[in-house]
């Protein structure tokens, strides 16, 4: 049986025997697998991609969706594993099979059976992979008519995002639709082969009705029948994982489903899965070195080898280098301090600066910037800035040696609070990416994928709304760094945590701590550095009393992971089924009204605001026909 090159990518597999050990020992693997049976079990002989040469003679049948048709004597056929010729016969005792293949819509289902046979010297396609045979037609038959189409089922045809959404069960038809979530399934196979089959995890599935749970994003609430309580769906599986270890359980995973209510990005949904990873007696690089492996193993062959181990990075120094905690590390323009250059400056904003507590000056380069950017600071002889005459000769010299510059650079910079000074230049070094690979510059390859773990994140942030109090940069169980334990009773807006993120090409894909196992500890946190209400988490708390190990995992956010790994704009194109930009089901209309009657078992009235009474009066009309 022949498989397309794809198709064996995504079902190119490692057998091997379970391995309990860690993540360093050598895995002895072996490079063969049987290759799947896709047409068992099932009306059809063989699948529309597959048929070739050395199939001639036999007799097929095929079932599949008229891609087009030609001058009806042709029509090609499609499934999932791609294109097939079949010959429409035109003689007289064929008429009964003429008609159906000719008066079929295009997208409509048929199966047929025939005789593999050549095409005739001159008409083999090489640029389709059945290029050289057709199919001779003997029967068909009609499975189901489809009606005119909202679009038509071809990748180079552009549809609106909104479209495709509504008509999502036909978008699902298109080649990149179809590779997209196959490939995500085979990943994910092979990341539980990884998990359970090599490194003894266990795949257990945790509750999605929970409680509320303290910080973090929003959640969504669900009624129940006992008035004024509700269950929460959880944003991750935390608790339970971490109740898991104190169970016994010590090596733990799961496929989650996770919720949050906050608007949709291109990179997040209301819904979405995650890998969910919980392990005892570990500390943070042997997560590190799972992760790596997993990665490595459940890696598509055609995306390039994974190179191990992945470069790691500070938080503070993420921050000074590119101005975010989730560096694109492929490209340049690192942030620049040049502070000392300015010392004795007489440029008034700089003084202000840095006369400042944190105070600084901070600058990138942009590599032949002058072509596409507006001019801050030209870099050549005659500074096209207001800025340059204020500027020293000496400042100068010292200004172009530490950044390196070349005639038609350009140089953006900022003074100021050094947090927000690096911020802001994180933000410009994306934005001038942006405009160079508009103008052809290739900057952030493709084709390159760069991991990158960033650690040592703050274990407490100033609240927005109010500074003097604390809230947790990860999430209110995360572990603090041992050397910053006696800060936390001191000073612990300066405790560094036990909190580590996985970053692929600027993107966060993954988080994750060592957690905190002492219920005294937790407890301090929770209710003296937080003040959260700690009867929210009393069965946690009991539980770390009980003998709870010492414990840390991670979540890989799937979605993203595979957003990247298909070089897709959206996290909506490898999901079957995603939630548009606000948050709705375009195709069911979800979230849709509820009748009083439904809501009244669980003790719930709308209050319709004064604009929405359109609709109150459209529900109303509804439940009266």
């Amino acid at each position: 049986m022949y498989f397309p090159s794809w198709m064996r990518q995504l079902y190119r597999g490692l057998s091997a025997q379970p391995a309990w050990a860690s993540p360093r020992r050598s895995l002895v693997l072996s490079p063969h697998r049987r290759l799947p049976e896709f047409s068992s079990f099932i009306a059809r002989t063989n699948t529309c991609g597959e048929l070739r040469s050395s199939h001639l003679g036999q007799e097929v049948t095929l079932c599949g969706w008229i891609q087009y048709r030609r001058q009806n004597i042709f029509l090609v056929l499609r499934d999932f594993h791609g294109l097939v010729q079949i010959v429409i016969p035109q003689d007289e005792s064929a008429a009964s099979v003429k008609k159906i293949l000719c008066e079929a819509p295009v997208e409509s289902v048929v199966q047929v059976s025939g005789t593999v046979v050549a095409r005739p010297p001159g008409q083999e396609n090489p640029k389709m992979p059945t290029g050289e045979i057709e199919i001779k037609v003997k029967t068909a038959e009609l499975l189901n008519s489809c009606k005119k189409l909202p679009f038509e089922i071809k990748d180079f045809v552009k549809k609106t995002e909104a479209l495709r959404l509504q008509y999502r069960y036909l978008d699902l038809r298109s080649f990149q639709m179809q590779r997209n979530l196959r490939l995500r399934s085979q990943m994910v196979m092979r990341m539980r082969e990884y998990l359970c089959n090599l490194h003894g995890f266990i795949d257990i599935e945790t509750p999605t009705l929970f409680k509320k749970t303290p910080g973090g994003a929003k959640e969504f609430l669900v009624p129940s029948r006992e008035p004024g309580k509700f269950y929460s769906l959880p944003q991750s599986p935390q608790q339970f994982k971490q109740l898991l270890m104190i169970g016994g359980f010590d090596r733990y995973f799961q496929v989650a489903r996770c919720y949050r209510d906050e608007g949709s990005r291109p990179d997040r949904q209301p819904e979405f899965t995650q890998i969910d990873i919980e392990m005892s007696f570990v500390d943070q690089t042997g997560i590190q070195q799972l992760i790596e492996g997993l990665l490595q193993y459940s890696w598509p062959s055609d995306r390039g080898a994974v190179a191990l181990p992945f470069p790691s990075m500070t938080f503070a120094e993420a921050l000074a280098t590119y101005g975010t905690d989730k560096p694109d590390t492929r490209f340049g323009m690192k942030i620049i301090d040049i502070s000392n250059v300015f010392r004795n400056t007489e440029i008034g904003f700089l003084q202000d600066a840095l006369s400042k507590p944190q105070g600084t000056v901070k600058a990138i380069c942009v590599p032949g910037g002058a072509e596409v950017l507006p001019v801050f600071l030209k870099t050549s002889i005659n500074w096209n800035s207001p800025v340059a005459e204020l500027i020293m000769e000496e400042q100068r010299l010292e200004f172009i040696r530490l950044m390196q510059v070349q005639e038609d650079d350009v140089i953006l910079l900022t003074a100021g609070e050094h947090q927000k000074a690096c911020s802001l230049l994180g933000k410009l070094r994306l934005e001038c990416a942006d405009l160079l690979e508009k103008k052809g510059v290739v900057l952030r390859d493709p084709a390159l994928f760069s991991f990158l773990w960033v650690v040592d994140f703050p274990l407490f942030l100033p609240k927005e709304d109010n500074p003097r109090e604390l809230e947790s940069a990860h999430h209110p169980f995360t572990a603090p760094h041992p050397s910053d334990i006696h800060l936390l009773y001191t000073e612990p807006e300066k405790v560094r945590s036990q909190h580590y993120d996985l970053v692929l090409n600027g993107s966060e894909i993954g988080g994750g701590s060592i957690r905190i196992h002492n219920a005294e500890l937790q407890h301090y946190v929770l209710a003296t550095l937080l003040k959260e209400d700690v009867k929210l988490l009393s069965h946690l708390l009991q539980a770390l009393d009980y003998g709870a190990p010492p414990h840390g995992g991670i979540a890989l956010g799937l979605d993203r992971l595979m957003c990247l790994v298909t070089g897709s704009p959206s996290i909506r194109d490898v999901i079957a089924f995603p939630k548009s930009f606000r948050g709705h089901d375009l195709m069911s209309s979800a979230p849709d009204c509820v009748p009083p009657e439904d809501l009244k078992p669980y003790h719930i009235q709308v209050s319709w605001p004064a604009d929405s009474e359109s609709e109150k009066n459209s529900l109303n009309l509804h439940q009266e026909s």
